[in-house]
């Protein structure tokens, strides 16, 4: 097929590589625009923009698609499909409707479960015990569409975020391989989604990461998980900001925040969280017995 790739961060990139191989032909490539970034604040590119650099592919990244001319300019692409994943841009009718088969979602949920923008980390907060991708036929809709496929995997009590993004990333790069393959043979129906169950990922929002001590151990656990590696769950030690990259449920009971022995032992408000692995603020992440030798948290010490 003949087919525009929309799509923006490092999730995006199995989709855009699996489609290449495919021999599906990528007419343009659109994404968000370079932004800040980093201690120097340069424009940085989107990991999607550098693929498709790499690859020889032209590449848009309009602040809009609600202008006319923008519009124009993607009928005038003369597509079969539009593929989107992550993209970060909402798209007008004028855009669903010009290819010839629509705009075709990759969304890392099995929808209508975690319909919106961070539905891998609202999956562990809540506890899920599976997740998946579903491929969608896009509508006006905030993930309505009706579904094309959809594939579960189980989310085992040691995954984070990260290894969540990585698996959910490359079944949905499989996947859309599979569903443009379908839609061309005609042996793919879309079916229609209902709104039983649904429920809405939120946008993280800044502050969201920080550990609150008062909370049961078991939901801090997944918390944890939830914003590993990136952001990483956070609190304060003498007004220095430590993230936890890894800790799990423990035995041990005392006023939350409160340090109960000599290996990262933390009272919480229902039980105890272990922390396994820990970030100082500026440093690279730490086994936490590799981290007690050069910095004492001591029984007793209080954490913010």
């Amino acid at each position: 097929m003949r087919i525009a790739f929309m799509g923006t961060p490092d999730f995006s990139v199995p989709a855009f590589d699996t489609l290449r191989s495919a021999g599906h032909e990528i007419a343009c490539v659109y994404t968000q625009p370079p932004r800040p970034a980093g201690r120097g604040q340069k424009e940085r590119k989107s990991p999607v923009h550098l693929r498709a650099e790499a690859s020889g592919i032209e590449v848009r990244y309009p602040v809009s698609l609600k202008d006319a001319e923008a519009q124009a300019a993607f009928v005038a692409l003369d597509l079969d499909a539009a593929v989107v994943v992550a993209y970060g841009l909402i798209l007008p009718a004028v855009i669903l409707e010009a290819p010839e088969r629509g705009c075709i979602n990759i969304h890392a949920s099995l929808l209508p479960r975690w319909r919106g923008a961070a539905p891998i980390q609202r999956a562990l907060l809540a506890g899920d015990t599976e997740t998946g991708v579903t491929i969608m036929q896009m509508d006006e809709g905030l993930d309505t569409g009706p579904e094309l496929l959809r594939e579960a995997i189980p989310i085992n009590p040691t995954m984070n975020a990260g290894d969540l993004h990585d698996a959910l990333s490359a079944m949905g790069g499989r996947l859309i391989v599979d569903s443009l393959a379908g839609l061309d043979a005609g042996s793919l129906s879309a079916i229609p989604q209902t709104d039983a169950g649904m429920t809405y990922a939120a946008k993280l929002e800044r502050g969201e990461e920080r550990i609150d001590w008062t909370r049961d151990a078991a939901e801090l656990a997944r918390h944890v998980r939830g914003f590993a590696p990136w952001p990483g769950a956070w609190f304060e030690q003498d007004g220095v900001r430590i993230k936890v990259q890894a800790a799990e449920v423990a035995s041990g009971d005392g006023s939350p925040g409160v340090v109960l022995d000599d290996r990262l032992l933390v009272a919480c408000g229902s039980g105890a969280l272990r922390l396994l692995r820990v970030q100082r603020a500026g440093r690279g992440a730490m086994e936490a017995d590799d981290y007690l030798r050069g910095h004492e948290v001591p029984r007793g010490t209080v954490l913010a």
